[in-house]
């Protein structure tokens, strides 16, 4: 008897899950065929409509324009070239701090 090891519990961003739940909402698509898609059990899926759902309808009722399916898209695709950007920044101060240091160090030995 093999004894499997217990299966590594996956974890999703919040700008996925809304992302998947628009795949059901504004494609009309159902739940089942979305969930096969991006490898998702239907339930867990189903639970990230439902809340989506909720979250426009509030949005709504407080005067708030949910954003449409372009408006959703330009906002994440700015989201990771903020991202990248933030990450490029990180590199760029610890190689201008290496090369300052190389710099103190070159003058200092002579």
């Amino acid at each position: 008897m093999s004894i499997m090891p217990p299966r590594k519990r996956r974890s999703f961003t919040a700008e996925y899950k809304v992302e998947a739940a628009h795949r059901v909402i504004d494609t009309g698509r159902t739940i089942a065929e979305v969930a096969r898609e991006l490898g998702l059990n239907e339930g867990l899926l189903s639970n990230w409509v439902k809340d989506e759902r909720r979250r426009s309808e509030a949005a709504a009722a407080h005067g708030d324009t949910p954003l449409d399916p372009a408006e959703r898209a330009e906002l994440l695709a700015l989201r990771r070239r903020v991202t990248e950007q933030d990450k490029d920044i990180a590199f760029l101060r610890k190689a201008s701090a290496y090369f300052a240091a190389m710099q103190n160090n070159r003058n200092g030995s002579l």
